[in-house]
């Protein structure tokens, strides 16, 4: 299971990218890794159809299981998208501000950041008993595994290309 989602998101770009050495790069070789919004628009629609397809291929359910729990998963990630939405437009605010940032500017972005983590991970909490519902207690654990392992995933090369503030 780990190699598939390693090698999907891998092939479809999600975990490429630019790579940097923290050992090698030397301030004058580092160079920040702005993300347009060209790069947000092809990662969003990247996001929406493949975690479905994750999860179908690594969530083995029974026609059963899949007819009560496909419909949870989308209002699911229906509320997702809207949280999702957010940290994109904070990311795109960052990237335009990006090298005028002040001291207060940079502490609200992490902030807002933060704020955007505990919102995802309190909408997880609420449909813990909504998924909980329709699929058994091992496969709604796996569920949540696996889409934290996605989430993290993206967070991870979201990151990587956003410059740290220090750098500006």
């Amino acid at each position: 299971m780990k190699k598939l989602l390693v090698v999907v998101l891998v092939g479809t770009g999600l975990m490429s990218g630019p790579r940097t050495s923290a050992q090698t790069a030397t301030p004058q070789e580092s160079t920040p890794h702005v993300i347009s919004d060209q790069d947000l628009d092809l990662l969003r629609k990247d996001i929406r159809s493949q975690r479905k397809q994750l999860l179908a291929a690594n969530l083995k359910l029974t026609d059963q299981e899949a007819t009560k729990f496909w419909p949870v998963y989308d209002q699911y990630v229906s509320e997702l998208i809207a949280l999702n939405d957010k940290k994109f437009a904070l990311i795109q605010e960052y990237a335009d501000s990006y090298g005028k940032l002040t001291n207060e500017q940079s502490l609200s972005f992490v902030r807002r950041w933060l704020d955007a983590d505990i919102e995802t991970a309190q909408l997880r909490q609420k449909y813990v008993p909504l998924v909980s519902k329709v699929l058994e207690g091992k496969k709604s654990a796996t569920f949540f595994q696996l889409d934290r392992r996605i989430a993290m995933m993206i967070e991870l090369q979201l990151s990587s290309r956003m410059p740290l503030v220090g750098s500006q």
